[in-house]
């Protein structure tokens, strides 16, 4: 069945349509300038002698020039993705590309400043193309399927995000500028940033140009490209260098851009471009429109002068309700991953052995976070009575080990429900949702309570999850699809986030060390509370284990055992947006553990449902115990975030792991 397209559209319609707006935004603009005739004389013949005339020559004709030429770039750039992989998911930040030319820019202007002399393209270039590269590897074996190399993007995305998290935590004041540039801001003072992409867009244009081609031959399947006498290999990585080249020159200059590079594609797809050559030239032209109405909408409401809110988290704003129309509307075909089946180990003959073990390998690793640590005079083993030392640390691991817990759980409930073995609350961006409400919460309500926070943290999961059922029920909860709304729930996610900490409110260092899941501010009092309160939602969701056994059968099966569907699918959702919702106002959403713990239940051999809720829960608990005490130690007197030592071992794993699929 073909994906659906606009009726009675072209994608020369579309574009004109879509760019109403901007003419409309455009003519409003000038006006404030004094008309279109003047500032079209500013720009050809500048005489620079009144203020206006300066603002207009250096800020704002250089920023409408570089949001047509980013805007477009990106677009160029995802339509050679989705060309070389066929696959309309593909694009600069769902493939991690522009997460690695962050990662690298960031690492260079604290590490190795002269290497930005060099070129911060070249820079840029390098860190997308590692990263480019490490989706590749993980993807290769399974033949660059669509869903394996969206689910490596996605891990690697998620995983650079985690590093350029920690550098922005450790070095708050030296990268405090580069955080309104990272989130993708278009703000210029001259026309260097124009002199730097133009040259560069227009070579890679007639470079595209002339792929044109022979990237037209991965339209068809490998066997019959091969046999027209065509190397795919070297195809493929022409064509994805360009596209690396293209994204690493847009981000050196204007940092993140989110969703145009997946969304003008889409859109002049559907639109009816199906040949190249169309989708080259009409996607080019969208991203173009899209990005500078976007821009210019955002200056309409906050003025010339207040450029703290970056354009690119808007774009992601903007953005992600867009992509979830898209989703419904997109041919996603197969290459599903492999079912639970097939990554089981063999079960277990006596898991209560095995349980046993994992009880003891926690109590261990509890006795390691309270009773060892570094001081003045190095390691030391402190006495359980020394209550002075034990009031800090007791706390920590407390909270720890319950939201490992809950979020193990959740990840757990959230796989076996949807047979997807890569749901879990970060991947399907509920910890995401989750996220968004919890810092709306804080930063609009006045003072509120652990209680209240925790209650607009579960209505923002719950939403998400409502969202992922809505979107996904007439699918069969496709995996593409899952993850692809849990892509753009994810993307909103990161606008919220970088709105907010771009404003320069002083809670946002606090609001940044909580997202990369620190422990740090958890008391005695909100760390026995959440405890209980986890032990509590443990407890409810083991009588459930019958349903979870029998869900995964299919609908029939399920209504002629006697299980209403609807009702256990409402209660299974509501309780994995409470976990989420009490795990992420603990530690934060940075954190593997609800795809990593249930991962490693599974390979142990815990299959039945009911032996998998207590191993995943053990191994969740036994991996935040573990990095919270690693993060406390590996660079004493310094502190490395327990969720962030957490995601950087659980997505090392993963990637093992999908590597090895």
């Amino acid at each position: 069945m073909s994906a659906p397209t606009i009726r009675a559209a072209s994608p020369a319609r579309t574009c004109l349509l879509l760019s109403l707006p901007l003419l409309s935004l455009l003519w409003l603009s000038l006006q404030e300038h004094g008309g279109i005739e003047p500032a079209l004389q500013v720009l050809l013949a500048p005489s620079l002698r009144e203020v206006g005339d300066l603002l207009l020559y250096y800020a704002w004709w250089p920023r409408l020039t570089v949001a047509l030429l980013a805007g477009g770039g990106l677009a160029l750039a995802g339509v050679l993705m989705q060309q070389v992989l066929r696959n309309p998911l593909a694009s600069p930040t769902t493939l991690g590309v522009a997460a690695g030319a962050n990662l690298a820019l960031l690492a260079a202007t604290l590490l190795a400043p002269g290497l930005l002399a060099l070129g911060r393209e070249w820079v840029a270039l390098a860190g997308g193309g590692l990263a480019m590269g490490l989706v590749f590897a993980l993807a290769w074996r399974r033949g660059l399927a669509p869903i394996v190399v969206v689910l490596a993007g996605l891990v690697v995305n998620l995983y650079l995000g985690a590093l350029a998290s920690a550098l922005l935590l450790f070095n708050h004041e030296a990268l405090s500028g580069l955080m309104i540039w990272g989130a993708g801001s278009l703000a210029q003072n001259g026309w260097d940033g124009v002199a730097t992409l133009w040259p560069r867009l227009a070579i890679s244009s007639v470079a595209a140009w002339l792929l044109l081609r022979p990237l037209a031959v991965l339209e068809l399947d490998d066997a019959s490209a091969r046999s027209l006498g065509i190397s795919l290999r070297y195809l493929r990585f022409a064509g994805m260098g360009l596209a690396v080249f293209i994204t690493a020159s847009i981000v050196s200059v204007v940092g993140i851009i989110g969703f145009i590079g997946l969304a003008a594609p889409n859109i002049v797809r559907l639109a009816g471009a199906r040949r190249l050559g169309e989708r080259l030239l009409w996607g080019t032209l969208l991203g173009a429109v899209l990005l500078a109405t976007t821009d210019l909408l955002l200056q309409s409401f906050t003025g010339l002068q207040s450029t703290l809110i970056p354009t690119g988290a808007v774009t992601g704003a903007l953005g992600a309700p867009l992509l979830l129309w898209l989703i419904p509307r997109l041919k996603l075909q197969g290459n599903r991953p492999p079912q639970p089946a097939t990554v089981l180990a063999n079960r277990r003959v006596a898991p209560g052995r095995l349980i046993a073990v994992l009880v003891l390998g926690l109590l261990l690793a509890t006795v390691l976070g309270l009773l060892l640590g570094q001081g003045a005079d190095g390691w030391f083993w402190l006495a359980p009575a020394d209550w002075d030392i034990m009031q800090w640390r007791l706390p920590r691991v407390l909270a720890a080990a319950a939201s490992g817990l809950m979020l193990a759980l959740a990840g757990t409930l959230l796989q076996r429900l949807s047979a997807n073995p890569m749901a879990s609350p970060e991947v399907l961006g509920v910890s995401g949702g989750c996220a968004i409400a919890l810092i709306v919460g804080v930063f609009m309500l006045a003072a509120p309570s652990g209680g209240v926070l925790a209650g607009v943290g579960t209505l923002g999961a719950f939403a998400t999850l409502l969202v992922l059922a809505v979107l996904n029920r007439r699918s069969g909860f496709v995996p593409e699809r899952l993850l692809l709304t849990g892509v753009a729930i994810t993307a909103l996610f990161d606008a919220v986030r970088g709105v907010m900490l771009a404003g320069g409110d002083p809670r946002g260092q606090q609001v940044l060390a909580w997202l990369a899941g620190s422990t740090y501010y958890v008391d005695l009092d909100s760390a026995l509370v959440m405890a209980a309160l986890a032990a509590l939602l443990a407890l409810c969701t083991l009588p459930l284990s019958r349903w979870l056994d029998i869900l995964p059968l299919g609908a029939a099966t399920t209504r002629g055992l006697g299980v209403e569907l609807g009702r256990a699918r409402l209660a299974l959702l509501l309780l994995v947006a409470l976990l989420t919702a009490c795990a992420t106002l603990m530690v934060g959403p940075l954190s593997f553990v609800g795809l990593l713990a249930p991962h490693m239940a599974r390979l142990l051999g815990l299959s039945r449902a009911r032996q998998h809720l207590l191993g995943a829960a053990l191994v969740g608990m036994l991996l935040m115990v573990l990095a919270d005490w690693v993060g406390r130690q590996v660079i004493f007197p310094y502190e490395i975030p327990a969720g962030l030592v957490a995601s950087l071992i659980g997505g090392a794993y993963f990637m093992w792991g999908l590597r090895r699929l």
